[in-house]
């Protein structure tokens, strides 16, 4: 910073207030500490300055898998919200494993992180301990948590799915299977969803027809195999991804099945791809940048008044029908 405030010709007082709030130095001043900043290479010790204000300018996210596409809109709408006020993003996976959530939060708030967006609703009782005591602002979304920790922004994968199931039943078809990773929590939502929907319908729900799947295309694969061995008066096919119906409709192709005649398929998520397979895939839409937008927005909201209340917003979803039922 010595340097920085040589090179420059102003203080060092100077350069810290150029460089943590700008909008006390006169652009003229800026300009010249930032130009030494660069000419120099220099780099700003912000652990320093998060020991001094209790909280950093980074917000920490939690995301169950790296490898999911689905997320890339959600980052996106987190990022247009925080970048351009100066604050970073910080993305850590989780693995869908609450004890690995648990360590990646404790290593968030040890950095005195400003906030945290949690894609799970599913935690320990010590990280919920450890964001309740730390006061750091929280939102989660993914689903609908029971007792929420702070803030919620998300859909109902449980009424997602009953949505779309009810929707095939009354396009007619009557033998319905289901597809989803086993151990996920957001799948296992989708398939209460799914039994709900039978129930209310009077369709049978035979357990035979929920079918454990695979991540990735092999699972759309292993589904239609399952169908084809197993459950061969199918007429449709919930798949609880994209990814999943994807790689079921290629199998049927492989299988010269005409989709929808011998079987239907039917998507979650709506990601780009099913609108340009063929025939497109049926899906569920859901509002993914809106729910990065919203949460990064909630949490600069609570850092701005921390008393504020509670709140929980459900941005809902949409079916998508298209020529694959």
């Amino acid at each position: 910073m010595r340097h920085v405030a040589e090179r420059a010709r102003v203080s060092r007082m100077t350069v810290s207030r150029a460089l943590n709030k700008p909008g006390t130095v006169n652009e003229g001043l800026r300009k010249r500490v930032l130009d030494a900043v660069a000419e120099l290479g220099y780099v700003h010790n912000q652990l320093a300055r998060n020991l001094s204000s209790q909280r950093s300018n980074v917000i920490g996210l939690v995301l169950p898998s790296l490898e999911n596409s689905i997320f890339a809109q959600t980052l996106k709408g987190i990022s247009d919200i925080l970048r351009p006020i100066g604050f970073h993003l910080m993305v850590a996976e989780s693995t869908d494993d609450p004890e690995d959530e648990e360590q990646v939060v404790a290593a968030f708030v040890a950095q005195r992180i400003a906030g945290i967006i949690l894609h799970s609703t599913n935690h320990t009782p010590a990280t919920v301990r450890m964001l309740r005591s730390s006061n750091t602002p929280v939102v989660e979304n993914g689903d609908f948590p029971a007792e929420p920790i702070d803030m919620v922004v998300s859909y109902s994968n449980r009424a997602a799915a009953k949505a779309m199931t009810l929707h095939l039943a009354r396009l007619g078809y009557r033998k319905i299977a289901f597809a989803g990773l086993a151990a996920n929590p957001r799948a296992d939502q989708r398939r209460l969803g799914y039994l709900d929907a039978l129930r209310e319908t009077g369709l049978a729900t035979e357990p035979s027809r929920v079918v454990s799947v695979s991540r990735g295309f092999a699972g759309g694969t292993e589904a239609i195999a399952c169908i084809a061995n197993r459950l061969p008066d199918t007429d449709a096919l919930f798949c609880a991804g994209d990814v999943l119906a994807a790689g079921a409709l290629f199998e049927c192709d492989r299988r010269r099945w005409r989709v929808p005649g011998r079987l239907a398929i039917a998507s979650f998520d709506d990601l780009e791809l099913m609108r340009h397979v063929r025939p497109a895939i049926t899906s569920l839409r859901l509002a993914r940048y809106e729910i990065g937008h919203r949460s990064a927005q909630m949490l600069l909201d609570r850092m701005e008044q921390a008393s504020m209340p509670v709140t929980f917003v459900d941005l809902g979803f949409e079916i998508v029908q298209r020529a694959s039922t």
